[in-house]
């Protein structure tokens, strides 16, 4: 089978993420400014989770590519859309816009200049950079069958809830936020900014559905029909 161009991008994004999880995983044990991998290691870290899940959806893509044509309209065609769709758009790009907006008003809020010394540029902009024209490229490059918003948003504030709950379990166990912005809000505070944020997210999904259908509606139907 000729490697084409979405299969060649595929197997090559998910093979940068790979070498980007690996890098910063590999970091976990190092002698790190206080606070950083302190419980729960990179696990803690949004961006950290949102490497792991473009790098799946990734594979996903590229596993779905190197199917022939008849077995593409399977399972795993429908799970790699409904995790691009649901998870891997709204929550890559909330990423890349967070990070640079609080880092453009004070980077000590969220990525304190002492983290400079062991995480190269390169890996920051990997984490924090990249993943919006990688996205961006994957909407140009395929169209994807989008679920009912409701139900995408459901899972949204649902994997949002979770998160966050993480966030203050690590915080309830050790005293540290994991963010240092998150330490300036109080109660109310930070419940506003949570519901901000899912705001974001949510309407980040629907610009992402909108942006799909636009490029892709005839395709969109063709393949809706087809898997009925």
């Amino acid at each position: 089978m000729a490697l084409n161009l979405k299969t060649a991008f595929h197997v090559l994004v998910f093979s940068w993420y790979a070498f980007v999880v690996q890098s910063m995983a590999a970091k976990d044990g190092e002698e790190l400014p206080p606070g950083i991998f302190v419980y729960g290691g990179p696990w803690k870290y949004l961006t950290f989770l949102n490497l792991l899940l473009q790098m799946t959806f990734f594979g996903l893509a590229a596993a779905t590519d190197l199917q022939d044509e008849k077995k593409s309209q399977s399972s795993l065609r429908k799970c790699k859309d409904l995790l691009f769709a649901v998870f891997g758009f709204p929550v890559g790009m909330f990423v890349v816009l967070l990070f640079w907006s609080i880092f453009a008003y004070d980077r000590e809020l969220v990525y304190p200049a002492s983290i400079d010394t062991f995480f190269p540029p390169w890996m920051n902009h990997a984490m924090h950079t990249l993943v919006l024209p990688i996205l961006l490229a994957e909407v140009l490059l395929q169209p994807h069958v989008y679920p009912q918003t409701k139900q995408a948003v459901a899972a949204l504030s649902f994997v949002g809830v979770t998160y966050l709950s993480w966030i203050i379990w690590v915080y309830l166990s050790v005293g540290i936020w994991v963010y240092p912005l998150l330490k300036h809000f109080s109660g109310v505070g930070l419940v506003g900014f949570f519901l901000f944020n899912m705001t974001v997210v949510a309407a980040l999904y629907v610009i992402g559905e909108k942006l799909n259908a636009k490029l892709w509606g005839k395709d969109i139907e063709q393949m809706t029909a087809t898997s009925r």
